[in-house]
């Protein structure tokens, strides 16, 4: 068995009021009167109330700016190289700052034999993994591993992973970091997938440490894992490099989706345990959008209760793709009981979902 010791969270030292997003994005798109209405409405309706990001723009006047141009026609728009280039510089120190505070009064940093980076944001080699090793002085001969492009339910991926270590290695301290810094690839274009992706997503990253279950004191177990991909939605999410950045799809029918298969995902993820649906006493929900936590409170028929640290987190946060459902996580383990099982839940390109069991021991 292994457990989660220990998760921290991290956000860029810019913080935007939604609406604020909302005015710098109108004057990105420069769409007619009728359009603006119809952006203003669907950032009204997001859930979100603030985001962070590594780019200050986003609450700026236009002179201003210092990553966008500032130019009326936003020529010459930032290259996927400016992008990088941003990406390399910011990504490292945030992931340092989760890490810092993760293993603050746990382990000290010579003790980290495993690190799993994880990112869909941005690509290099020498990669994330060894910018954040040089900066904190870590081991030479650690163990390390890189989740790249995998978006939103890559944490989970990545707590499999750092849990088949721990299963095998006796002394394993395993890290997992995640970091996305999304408002670094928002677009211009005037399309549905552009605007809800200015409308949802941001920046931030989450740390965890995970050991085996012989580690004294308290810590979140992990029980079981389980994943499906649903075929007929690979083309309503995916995750794509353009010269101009990544590019985000993100269909309507996706709330759908989730909505007619969750429930039997749930119960494939608990067939093998002795629990039922009822037995599930806390819901970690990666919180890719309202209309999503919406279908599923109801395909599962859950109160508002259930859900209501996942809507928080898009509230405070937006949708920080990786990081995003150990935020929910950790917020869910400060109020959670020794015992009562806890389901979490994420979701994305493939259509993938990705489910984990736990409790805390």
């Amino acid at each position: 068995m292994s457990k989660i010791i220990a998760i921290d969270t991290a956000v860029p030292a810019y913080k935007h009021r939604q609406q604020d997003i909302l005015g710098f994005m109108q004057k990105v798109y420069a769409g007619s009167p009728e359009d603006n209405r119809k952006i203003q409405f669907l950032y009204h309706q997001s859930g979100v109330n603030s985001r962070y990001s590594v780019l200050g723009d986003y609450s700026r006047s236009m002179a201003e700016w210092k990553f966008y141009p500032r130019s009326e026609n936003l020529e010459p728009f930032p290259s996927l190289e400016q992008r990088m280039a941003a990406y390399n510089k910011h990504a490292a120190p945030l992931s340092v700052d989760a890490i810092r505070k993760c293993i603050d009064g746990k382990i000290n940093v010579r003790e980290i034999t495993h690190l799993v980076t994880v990112s869909c944001t941005g690509m290099s080699a020498p990669g994330l993994d060894l910018q954040i090793m040089d900066m904190m002085d870590m081991c030479k001969n650690i163990y390390r591993t890189s989740i790249n492009f995998m978006g939103c339910y890559a944490a989970i991926h990545a707590l499999k992973i750092a849990d088949a270590i721990c299963r095998t290695e006796e002394n394993a301290r395993v890290v997992i970091v995640c970091t996305e810094l999304c408002t670094l690839h928002f677009q211009r274009e005037l399309t549905v997938d552009n605007i809800t992706s200015s409308m949802l997503f941001a920046d931030g990253s989450a740390a965890a440490l995970l050991t085996g279950d012989h580690y004294p004191g308290t810590g979140l177990q992990l029980n079981r894992f389980y994943s499906e991909i649903l075929p007929r939605g690979k083309k309503d999410m995916a995750w794509e490099l353009s010269s101009s950045g990544f590019l985000m799809t993100l269909s309507g029918y996706i709330p759908e989706l989730i909505k007619e298969d969750f429930e039997r995902l749930v119960e494939k993820a608990i067939e093998s345990s002795p629990m039922r649906k009822d037995d599930i006493a806390y819901w970690c929900i990666h919180p890719g959008g309202k209309r999503i936590l919406d279908a599923i409170q109801k395909s599962m028929k859950l109160g508002e209760q259930d859900l209501a640290t996942s809507c928080a987190i898009l509230e405070e946060y937006g949708n920080m793709s990786s990081p995003t459902i150990l935020f929910v996580l950790k917020r869910l383990l400060q109020q959670a009981q020794p015992g009562k099982p806890l389901l979490g839940a994420a979701f994305g390109p493939g259509l993938t979902m990705e489910t984990f069991l736990a409790e805390l021991v």
